[in-house]
């Protein structure tokens, strides 16, 4: 597909949080990104309690225009990341602005077939592995009287979520965490072959998780091939767990990708080929 990057100008990373949290689940890892070169966005959400746009039941569709909010007005390289459930708004903000995208990291996402639900993702193991417990955080999770809304207990995101992240980070980030309602939970992304199936992809599996477990990341991987595969031994959050590892793994990759398109983009036009 055509592609609208500038070359010359600064390369962007747009951070989108998991399910409970807000942009300030990167802020452990945003020196990283910034001494490689990168202008770091991360987003809050709408719903989130970390938001100015407050909306009772925020969706897809919601998560996706903010998301591409900030995209448009970018010039230059830009590179989405979603974290856990991100991953879900990542695919289709791929496939609303393929064209302007050099790739998509899934960090420990959500990186889901068009029209599947993580639930979907669920049954097709748990069919595999018939008695084996894929529920991560589900059991611990405390819900709303109407059930439209749940918290994750500090005790249950040390447990799950952090158990492999320095103890005073850990006790922070579980303190953080916010109401999340399960209208921007239970999602699903809509995509093409032809727009966000065109779009680089990266996915960083995480060998120690106990949200997502890695059956569950690698069964993403297989039902939605093509992406370059990273391997950490970390659990859920490895920009907390890990960032100078994550890091030395991944921005090699990502700026590779900038250069492709950078180098495409000088091209004259009718040299050009699509980008790999």
């Amino acid at each position: 597909m055509p592609s609208r990057i500038d070359p010359t100008a600064a390369k962007h990373l747009v951070l989108i949080h998991g399910a409970w949290q807000g942009s300030w689940a990167f802020d452990a890892w945003r020196p990283y990104l910034e001494a490689d070169g990168w202008t770091v966005h991360a987003v809050d959400l709408p719903g989130s309690a970390h938001s100015p746009q407050q909306e009772a039941s925020p969706g897809l569709r919601t998560y996706v225009a903010h998301v591409c909010e900030v995209i448009r007005p970018l010039a230059g390289p830009i590179v989405v990341l979603g974290h856990s459930g991100g991953g879900i708004t990542a695919t289709q903000v791929a496939e609303e602005l393929a064209e302007r995208l050099s790739g998509v990291v899934y960090l420990a996402g959500m990186m889901l077939p068009s029209r599947w639900t993580y639930r979907d993702v669920l049954r097709a193991c748990e069919g595999e592995q018939p008695g084996r417990d894929f529920s991560g955080i589900a059991p611990h999770l405390v819900w709303n009287e109407a059930r439209s809304a749940s918290r994750v207990p500090p005790e249950a995101a040390l447990e799950i979520f952090l158990h492999d992240c320095e103890a005073q980070a850990a006790q922070r980030a579980a303190s953080l965490l916010c109401a999340q309602p399960e209208s921007g939970r239970a999602m699903h992304p809509v995509w093409t072959p032809q727009r966000a199936g065109k779009v680089r992809r990266a996915y960083v599996e995480c060998t120690q998780d106990r949200s997502v477990a890695l059956t569950l990341q690698r069964k993403m991987q297989a039902l939605t091939p093509g992406a370059v595969r990273i391997t950490l031994d970390c659990g859920h959050v490895p920009q907390l767990a890990a960032p100078a590892e994550l890091s030395a793994r991944l921005l090699p990759l990502l700026d590779g990708w900038v250069a492709a398109d950078a180098a495409l983009a000088r091209m004259p036009p009718d040299a050009r080929r699509p980008a790999d």
